[in-house]
This record gives structure tokens, C-alpha cells and sequence, in this order.
């Protein structure tokens, strides 16, 4: 359901665009990973899979368990709240191996949380942190990188520039892209250092593509 809102949502706010990579796409049992700049963007994300037939299962902030009525249709659906700095966040990745085992697609967001910058400008991924490592590893999933541009156009700044920036929208309509890379899969032998430099680079490259295409403004890093 969330996905479907999400696809029917966008498109009041912006124009979305979705491209893939030569013969890509998430399938079943898949890690879906992508750039995390906006609190707009998961939507925007699940938007462009859904057009593509895919429904993931979000590792998403467990805060969000606490909204009225939007923590029982995460639960519900499946989703899988992450708990930052706390001695539960393990186990989102026990839910989430659990899920790809079933043949489910999970979506995460491998840097954490939202870059502390200013503006509306695009920026490449930042450094990632060690769980898809480990849970890549631990189930042998193809790694599909999404690369997300516009967002920050939706929601970014100060809590009263996000809220006009999102009233605003419907009538600025600001392009959005998405584009999903080519799936990957780590090696064994790869080290936890060398899997992460390597999907960071896939991401890297699919977020510069979605930038590319909304002609939008870049800074050189993520912060």
C-alpha cells in the first residue's frame, strides 16, 4: 500500500522520471540500496520501484513506529524499524536477512541517517556503514544500487524551509530522477573494506546519472 501512495503521491509534487541500466532492475530477494539526502526521498524511491513492479521491505528509522496509524501499516506491511545507537539495531538486520530469505526485496540506506548541509544542492553518497556488509555476506543477495536526484528541491533545510519547500512544490513541480545501476554481488574474498568501496561506487555512479539528468547543481562532497 505505502508503495502505491508513494507512486501516486510524487507525482502531485514533482516530475518523476525513472531509468535503468542496460537490462537492470531489482529482482525478488534483492538489496536495494540508495542515496539518502531528504526526508522526501524514500518516497520518491518507492515511487520509481513500484513503476518497476517492485515492492521492497524498508529498513527505515524507528521513530516512525511512534506516528499515529503510520506505525501499524508498517508493521503490517512488513517494514523493519531500525534502532540507531541502540542495542536493538541488530536486529533489523536478523528481520531483514529473514525477509530476503523469503524471496523479498529489502530496501536500506547504507549511509544511516540525512547529511547535515545546507541548500538544495546534489551531493554524492557518503561513506557507508558496515550492515550491508554483513548482510550481503551473510545471505549472498545481488546488490542493486538506486541513485535518487531532486529530493533536497521537495524537503531540505530548517523545519519551516522544508514545510514551504513542500507546499510550494505542487506548483514549482521540480524534476526528480531515479536510476537504478546494475545489480552487483560480493565477492567472499572481498574484504569489508573493499565491498564497501565497491558498492559505494556503484551507488556513486547512479546517483551522478539521476543527477546528470536533472541538470541539478553538485557539490564535490556529502556532508
Amino acid at each position: 500500500m505505502i508503495s502505491r501512495l508513494a507512486d501516486a503521491v510524487v507525482p502531485v509534487f514533482g516530475r518523476l522520471d525513472v531509468t535503468t541500466d542496460a537490462g537492470s532492475g531489482p529482482i525478488a530477494g534483492s538489496v536495494i540500496i540508495a542515496n539518502h539526502t531528504s526526508l522526501s526521498d524514500p518516497a520518491i524511491v518507492l515511487a520509481a520501484l513500484h513503476r518497476l513492479g517492485t515492492e521492497p521491505i524498508v529498513l527505515t528509522a524507528a521513530g516512525l513506529w511512534h506516528v499515529p496509524l503510520l506505525g501499524r501499516v508498517l508493521t503490517r506491511e512488513g517494514h523493519i524499524p531500525v534502532h540507531r545507537h541502540d542495542p536493538r539495531a541488530a536486529q533489523a538486520l536478523h528481520e531483514a536477512q529473514a525477509a530476503l530469505t523469503a524471496g523479498r526485496s529489502v530496501l536500506l540506506y547504507p549511509e544511516g541517517g540525512l547529511p547535515h548541509r545546507k541548500g538544495v544542492r546534489e551531493a554524492p553518497p557518503r561513506p557507508f556503514h558496515p550492515g550491508l556488509f554483513h548482510l550481503a555476506h551473510a545471505t549472498g543477495a545481488q546488490i542493486v544500487p538506486v541513485g535518487q536526484a531532486g529530493a533536497r528541491a521537495l524537503a531540505s533545510g530548517s523545519p519551516l524551509e522544508q514545510v514551504a519547500r513542500l507546499l510550494t512544490a505542487p506548483l514549482r513541480r521540480p524534476r526528480l530522477h531515479v536510476h537504478i545501476g546494475g545489480p552487483l554481488r560480493l565477492d567472499s574474498e572481498q574484504t569489508q573494506a573493499q565491498a564497501l568501496a565497491l558498492t559505494h561506487s556503484a551507488l556513486a555512479q547512479a546517483w551522478h546519472t539521476s543527477a546528470r539528468q536533472i541538470g541539478a547543481p553538485v557539490l564535490l562532497t556529502g556532508r
